[in-house]
């Protein structure tokens, strides 16, 4: 131990590095969670997006264990042994001696899961989430320990009994029932099969997470997490020097400020982790509100040109069919002129002119291309709606962040300055012109 010992310190050093590593990366998912806007559903924009809403599947599956609808589960039987040891030992004056001792343990004997594609629905509509590689946190379905008495000893597990078994198994299974509330963070991409968005891993993304927990619940448990390798990176950097002094029998009366020291720059170092984490995350959000801005600037292009080629089609079906009828009103004009029981070539040159005119006639009238330019138009103006309440979320959430104390202190680095907020007028560009006065 004493030959060891000298390279005590180095080794905590190097553990409680790695344990601000852990804090800093918890920390970091932390405010990445923080700081993102909740989407809805049908507001939802190609990149990294956070949603809420339930877990619908028209196919759900049957879990394994507790037989339970839902859209992953996954199960496992162990199987518990016991056995006795006897082994051989030299004691302190060189006698060989025996002793028995007891060992026991869980094994596992079976295990299993599946996990499907599925929608998540809030008040606004659904969204298809591809699950693949994501960090599932689901709920606990079963947990039961039991007998070969229990039905489920067999009927779920194997037949057959591993070596030195107490013949007792203890059943888990973890699922997400469907209609589970689900909160979720990932990537939104372009679904392959039609226009529409889908939550899906991205090797990019800083994360993919599927959680059964509430928001605030994930961002309470990296915040301990953080805060907990913190204090074992402490006590690791700390307890390596205490325990090097007393192999050495170094007396450490003395020495307490050399360990308060060590502890101090341990804490240091910390700090300027936090203020770089902090300092790139007020960044990450700023870059967030400008991005959130573009969106709505998206979407208000996307309105100003949609509206008057919408318009223009319209008017299209329009005169082309106000010209059919008034071809039509002729010709009826023309045949009523024609006295009864005489039948000429001017007779026929109209039934012909007739039948080419109902051959023109569109299927597309204009009435339904007026319900689907009042469609168009609703969706646009919701989903500049959407936009707008994600920006003034993004944006609230960024100026607070300049606000409080200690980070307002970082965001002077950075001569960061706040976002005004924006009412619906700011978002509003030139009116577009639209005239639909029937032609003369």
């Amino acid at each position: 131990m004493r030959d060891f010992a000298p390279f005590l310190p180095l080794i905590g050093a190097i553990l409680a590095f790695l344990c601000l590593i852990a804090a800093f990366r918890d920390g970091r998912r932390r405010r990445l969670i923080d700081n993102l806007p909740t989407s809805k559903t049908s507001g939802v924009f190609i990149g990294f997006v956070e949603l809420k809403g339930t877990a619908e599947s028209a196919a759900p599956l049957t879990s394994f264990l507790a037989e339970q609808v839902c859209v992953h589960y996954a199960w496992t039987v162990e199987e518990h042994w016991s056995r006795t040891v006897t082994e051989t030992y030299t004691d302190e004056k060189g006698n060989t001696q025996t002793r028995t001792r007891t060992e026991s343990g869980w094994t596992q004997v079976a295990a299993g899961g599946e996990t499907i594609p599925f929608y998540l629905q809030d008040d606004h509509g659904v969204i298809l989430v591809q699950p693949e590689g994501a960090k599932i946190e689901p709920v606990k379905m079963l947990d039961q320990t039991c007998t070969p008495l229990n039905a489920l000893y067999y009927g779920k597990g194997p037949a057959g009994a591993i070596m030195n078994s107490d013949f007792r198994r203890r059943f888990m299974e973890l699922a997400i029932p469907l209609k589970a509330e689900l909160y979720l963070v990932g990537q939104a991409r372009e679904r392959q099969d039609i226009v529409a968005p889908e939550i899906a891993a991205d090797k990019n993304a800083p994360m993919f997470l599927i959680s059964t927990r509430t928001e605030e619940q994930v961002s309470s448990g990296m915040k301990w997490g953080s805060r907990g390798w913190t204090f074992f990176g402490l006590l690791l950097v700390v307890g390596c020097m205490v325990g090097r002094d007393l192999a050495l029998q170094i007396q450490p009366d003395f020495r307490w400020w050399i360990y308060v020291a060590i502890g101090a720059g341990y804490l240091f170092l910390g700090l300027l982790l936090w203020i770089w984490m902090v300092y790139n995350s007020l960044v990450d959000v700023r870059q967030r509100v400008r991005s959130a801005w573009s969106l709505v600037d998206i979407q208000l292009k996307r309105r100003f040109d949609l509206i008057p080629n919408l318009v223009n089609c319209v008017k299209g079906y329009r005169d082309h069919e106000a010209q059919l009828q008034s071809e039509l009103a002729a010709l009826r004009s023309q045949l009523a002129a024609t006295p009864p029981g005489v039948a000429g070539p001017d007779h026929g040159a109209v039934s012909n002119q007739v039948m080419a005119i109902a051959e023109r006639y569109p299927e597309l009238k204009a009435d339904d291309a007026f319900l689907a330019l009042q469609k168009s138009l609703s969706d646009t103006e919701q989903r500049i709606a959407l936009a707008r309440s994600y920006f003034n979320e993004i944006a609230t959430h960024y100026n607070t962040r300049l606000e409080i104390v200690p980070e307002r202190y970082v965001a002077t680095l950075g001569a960061m300055k706040p976002q005004p907020l924006m009412e619906a007028n700011d978002f509003e560009r030139a009116p577009v012109k639209v005239d639909l006065t029937p032609p003369n």
